[in-house]
């Protein structure tokens, strides 16, 4: 059910326009804006959704997203861990992140 790192990496770097940056003790993800930024510890990744994708996807997945606990969280920022999600679960939720980050 889990994902890699290196999945991780190779889905979203396989997105039409991604750079990878740091930004503080993260690895970041843009397009335009920074839609995914990768953990310290690399267990999780922050993604860009929408207040709507948020909530379905803590619904259908409760092991693999939570909101992003403060301010950030209530704007979309949604938390995906990768040992809760399996690869098409989090290629979706990805595609989802880069969209919003156009």
């Amino acid at each position: 059910m889990a994902i890699s790192e290196t999945e991780l990496r190779d889905l979203v770097l396989a997105l039409d326009g991604v750079t990878e940056k740091p930004h503080f003790d993260r690895a970041a993800f843009k397009v335009k804006r920074n839609f995914a930024t990768l953990a310290p510890d690399k267990s999780t990744v922050n993604l860009l959704l929408l207040p709507e994708e948020q909530e379905l996807r803590c619904e259908l997945h409760p092991d693999g997203f939570t909101p992003v606990p403060n301010k950030w969280g209530e704007r979309g920022w949604t938390i995906m861990s990768l040992d809760g999600v399996d690869i098409d679960v989090a290629s979706s939720a990805i595609e989802a992140a880069w969209l919003n980050g156009k």
